[in-house]
């Protein structure tokens, strides 16, 4: 049997093969569009038994198999892969595109909604015919013929370029690598990370040591390195990566026009007045508007701390390392040093006290001991030796869900971190189907040998933390409550809500009573010591101006481009973002900086004029966390509180009354700010 048509359990990663993927894809969409056919028709009543139950059975089917291929495509890249990935993107874009405009569909759906019968089912159920009504108008159903059949066109070639747009990006972060011959030049940079960089030059068979754009090379080289010279080219390869410095077939400028010019004109024919307006419709924020006075606003209350930031990095960076002119390859490096003085710590001597081996464990006795939870290794076929399966049971035994961690990075792995679904938690006639995440990350890899034994992977902080928001996201799919498909986990929450939950999970890395029991010295095995842990607490908002307006940047520059923003071709965005950043930053990055050309969150990701979820949803993670800081961080009634009111009831309701559920009003502004030292309390600062 074809492992991508079997649904009998997990997935069959050790049978699969990208031969398997058109037989697959095609046998689905005949067979949904037969069944689809038939449910269209009056012969099917108009009922949640008779036809939406067998219209989520086969979406399902299609949804399990073809995100199998999207994800094995993210975390195991090849050539064969993606090409047939490719091939087959177009016919599932096409159907999903069909299925939104199929007129029988919305009046069975319509019908559903305005009979008797709606008043009788599940909150849960009225909400997914609700928001399938309301997705079939953004999806087209209401249009006139001929701009169906263009508005089906622009979401097949948008589906396109976004692919392009991450293929480009991953094979231009691929193709890029730097030998270094002569070890005084890598003065500065840690010794695990020069031992992979060693040990991935000597796989090549090649002498001396190897760096790339990957974040475990790349990232230490800016933040440790001496070498001014190396640092600047390691800056200068990543920052134009897929632009028009390298290949030009992995030039992203050209479709960041084409991407933005379609997403305008599908909006519009439905009646948008821009894409912002279209994105926002399913969203918390009511108006585009809305979330520029949201960003403003946070933006007036963080540059100041901001300006302060970049004030101090620049007279430490001039008095105490020489450098009279802070240039953007120097400004982690600076940082890094002036944290150092201030507060007597490294990232690196941190990190010696994060193993994986006592970070997952940690981890997961925080989840047990807030949601009553057990966490186990379990058996599965995997797709790469790295990855590790676990189990979650109830009290009783009962099993929960189930999750990948896939935690290092490799060359056919596309960066960043994410969590994914693999089965999602929904009742059927034999029982309850309990839920599959998959969660990925790209941290180093162990390197080296102690004792004859390799040693564990080191996390450092920021990425323990990572770690943290991955499993939130996890957590928000594994442990909901919810028996119907379209809102159990993740599912038909909004969008601007979604990180909640992952950021929720963020805070308990600043707990003692959290952190220290998950550390153990990677040498000594002795635990985190208080002493150093203050430290840590006290620089914990050290440059959270300067994050701050960053991701503001970004998220006006996502909004504008998709709002007010007339494009004009060529290096547009470019100049779009060129204005934003006159307005709100502080640190301007030199010319040939082509961010957009990798900022895959809009261009490849689910993201477009919704990167603003981020600081959006921090307000309501941090308002939230509020409640434990009162009632005690590791309290299991608070976290069984936030797992029924929260996690439990997914996408069943709007966030807003679920965050009001459990924090017994609407949120406030004045966590975020208190966690970030930007409170009132902590005054303005004077740049």
């Amino acid at each position: 049997m074809n492992p991508l048509l079997d649904f009998s359990g997990l997935p069959r990663f050790a049978d699969f093969k990208p031969q398997y993927v058109t037989p697959a894809v095609d046998q689905l969409l005949a067979e949904n569009r037969a069944l689809i056919g038939r449910l269209a028709t009056h012969a099917v009543p108009s009922t949640w038994h008779d036809f939406v139950e067998p219209f989520e059975d086969a979406h399902e089917r299609l949804a399990r198999a073809w995100g199998q291929v999207g994800h094995l495509n993210a975390v195991m890249n090849s050539p064969e892969l993606r090409e047939t990935y490719n091939a087959n993107l177009p016919k599932v874009t096409q159907y999903y595109s069909e299925l939104s405009q199929n007129p029988g569909l919305f009046r069975k759906f319509k019908a559903l909604h305005a009979c008797v019968e709606f008043k009788a089912l599940t909150r849960a159920q009225r909400k997914i015919i609700e928001n399938e009504l309301r997705d079939f108008r953004l999806g087209g159903a209401e249009l006139p013929a001929d701009k169906k059949t263009r508005f089906m066109a622009i979401r097949e070639r948008l589906s396109q370029l976004s692919s392009q747009f991450s293929d480009n990006l991953l094979d231009a972060t691929n193709a890029f690598a730097h030998y270094v011959a002569d070890e005084q030049e890598l003065a500065g940079i840690p010794g695990d990370v020069r031992q992979a960089a060693r040990e991935a030059a000597q796989a090549e068979g090649k002498p001396g040591w190897k760096f790339t754009l990957h974040a475990p090379s790349y990232v230490p080289v800016l933040q440790y390195a001496e070498n001014r010279k190396l640092r600047e080219l390691m800056y200068r390869a990543y920052v134009t990566r897929a632009a028009e410095f390298g290949k030009p077939e992995w030039d992203n400028t050209p479709l960041i026009a084409e991407i933005v010019q379609l997403r305008q004109e599908l909006a519009r024919l439905l009646g948008f007045k821009n894409y912002a307006e279209y994105s926002l419709e399913p969203k918390m924020a009511e108006s585009p508007q809305q979330v520029l006075d949201f960003l403003n606003q946070l933006a007036a209350r963080a540059r100041p701390y901001a300006e302060r930031d970049l004030q101090e990095a620049t007279d430490f960076a001039r008095a105490s390392l020489n450098l009279d002119r802070l240039e953007a390859w120097d400004l982690a490096y600076a940082s890094e040093k002036l944290r150092v003085a201030r507060y007597a710590f490294s990232d690196q001597e941190v990190k010696q006290y994060f193993p994986e081996s006592a970070v997952l464990p940690g981890m997961f006795k925080l989840v047990e001991t807030l949601y009553g939870l057990t966490i186990t290794p379990a058996a599965a076929a995997l797709w790469h030796d790295d990855v590790r399966f676990f189990a979650i049971h109830d009290r009783s035994g009962g099993l929960i869900g189930r999750f990948y961690i896939d935690l290092y990075a490799r060359p056919p792995k596309r960066g960043g971190a994410w969590m994914d679904e693999a089965i999602t938690r929904r009742l059927k006639h034999n029982g309850v189907q309990t839920p599959v995440a998959y969660l990925n990350c790209n941290f180093s890899a162990p390197v080296g040998e102690t004792g004859g034994k390799k040693r564990p992977a080191l996390f450092t902080h920021d990425e323990v933390i990572t770690l943290f928001h991955e499993f939130g996201h996890g957590l928000h799919h594994l442990l909901t409550r919810i028996d119907y498909l379209g809102v159990s986990g993740i599912n038909g929450v909004e969008w601007d809500a979604v990180e909640l939950p992952s950021q929720f999970m963020e805070n308990f890395c600043w707990e003692w009573s959290v952190l220290e029991p998950m550390t153990r010295h990677v040498e000594t095995g002795k635990p985190l010591p208080r002493t150093l842990f203050d430290k840590m607490l006290a620089a914990k908002n050290f440059q959270s101006g300067l994050q701050t307006v960053r991701q503001i940047e970004f998220s006006l520059f996502d909004l504008h481009l998709h709002y007010d923003f007339e494009n004009n071709g060529g290096n547009s965005a470019l100049e779009l973002l060129a204005k934003v950043r006159s307005r709100v930053a502080v640190v301007l990055p030199p010319a040939y900086n082509r961010f957009p050309n990798n900022f895959s969150h809009i261009f490849a990701g689910g993201y477009a004029a919704g990167y603003y979820s981020y600081k959006w949803a921090e307000v309501l993670s941090a308002d939230a966390y509020s409640l434990f800081e009162e009632n005690g961080v590791l309290d299991p009634a608070t976290g069984g509180r936030f797992r029924d009111e929260i996690l439990g009831v997914g996408g069943s309701r709007p966030a807003l009354e679920s965050f009001v559920a459990f924090r017994g009003r609407e949120p406030r502004m004045d966590a975020l700010l208190r966690h970030s030292g930007m409170s009132p309390a902590t005054g303005t600062p004077t740049p």
